[in-house]
């Protein structure tokens, strides 16, 4: 059992299971619990969010640190969400594997976002791209220019791999009903962008025998970060 949940009434198997659930798929808190009543588990819909909270930003720091190196061509794109009825932007950048590098819930979407996105981005990572791909708000532009104007720096009209990786994102927000603040959306994206892509290999890609070996791969990795030593049956 992971030290971070010693002491606890239950065991790390279950609480894993709750935030992979809660992660993974478009579930509220509420169908978590009747998920695990209908296994014989009996955990209250806000020990599930109180569990994905502490351990859910734990665990895609876990997967990410596990991850290789990212690419070297990255996409950046944003997109406009709404927090009780304002507008604000989410920026996201992914390697050309689709792999998320990081996001960031922002007001704007002016030069001074741009520039503060890039520079958490670099941070975050640790690296520099060959090469950024970006829509064409100048915005992106300006702060290339100013951090790091040695990248190449490609414009298009369509930025479908950064776009594409919004759409799960979507997805989570419509059965979210939308998200209560820019704290809990920044805390949600990030630790949901760790987690759901890790579950989502591409499928596209595969043959059924190879999808199931590396998920089989995948869930072995879920299990080491979270530190179950075998899947949760009927805990």
């Amino acid at each position: 059992m992971s030290s971070s949940c010693k002491g606890r009434r239950y065991p790390v198997e279950v609480i894993s299971h709750c935030v992979w659930l809660y992660f993974r798929f478009p579930l509220s808190f509420r169908e978590v619990e009747e998920l695990m009543l209908e296994r014989g588990v009996i955990v209250s819909y806000e020990t599930v969010r109180r569990w994905c909270l502490k351990f859910g930003q734990q665990y895609a720091n876990g997967l990410r640190r596990r991850r290789p190196q990212p690419g070297g061509k990255w996409h950046l794109d944003e997109v406009f969400i709404k927090i009780i009825g304002e507008q604000k932007y989410l920026w996201r950048a992914v390697d050309q594997d689709g792999n998320v590098l990081d996001i960031l819930v922002q007001s704007r979407r002016d030069a001074a976002a741009a520039r503060r996105f890039f520079r958490r981005l670099l941070t975050k990572t640790g690296g520099v791209p060959r090469v950024i791909v970006t829509d064409k708000l100048r915005s992106y532009g300006a702060a290339h220019r100013e951090v790091m104007p040695s990248v190449e720096h490609r414009s298009h009209g369509l930025n479908i791999r950064a776009e594409n990786s919004h759409q799960p994102t979507r997805q989570r927000e419509r059965a979210m009903k939308g998200f209560r603040s820019v704290g809990a959306a920044q805390r949600f994206l990030s630790a949901f962008s760790g987690i759901s892509p890790h579950f989502r290999p591409r499928r596209h890609l595969m043959t059924g025998t190879q999808h199931r070996a590396e998920m089989t791969v995948r869930f072995t990795i879920w299990e080491q970060v979270t530190g179950v030593t075998g899947r949760p049956a009927a805990a």
